[in-house]
């Protein structure tokens, strides 16, 4: 336990040293970008022209669509444990029953996203096909 720890408040502080360092060097990138952009564009511009991409928000699809998915691996695990329920409960059955919950929650919820990206890929297609 003590070695957990050791690791989570290296990582902790990493984490944070890092993302200061993102903080000021974006700061940074932004204003170079803002610089070199000048008075030759105006959002107006931005919003007419090439660089206009309308922004799609497709977080709440992807997160029920993984929880959707891992709900479902659980169920699935359930079952497979529930049908291949032996008498005897040992180290290795113990070990290989919670191996089948693993794998049905990843699967599950890998299948989820992988809904999610076909829903949304479609949507994108369908959004250009109107243009």
């Amino acid at each position: 336990m003590e070695e957990l720890m050791i690791v989570a408040n290296v990582a902790i502080v990493f984490g944070v040293i890092y993302k200061l360092f993102e903080l000021f060097v974006g700061r940074r990138e932004r204003m170079m970008l803002i610089e070199k952009m000048g008075d030759k564009m105006t959002p107006e511009d931005l919003r007419k022209g090439f660089a206009y991409c309308p922004i799609y928000s497709f977080g709440g699809l992807r997160f029920g669509c993984l929880l959707l998915g891992l709900g479902l691996g659980l169920l699935v695990g359930y079952a497979i444990v529930c049908l291949t329920n032996p008498e005897v409960r040992g180290y290795r059955v113990s070990e290989t029953l919670s191996i089948i919950y693993g794998a049905s929650v990843l699967l599950g919820g890998g299948l989820g996203l992988v809904v999610s990206y076909i829903v949304e890929l479609n949507q994108v297609k369908r959004e250009k096909e109107e243009k």
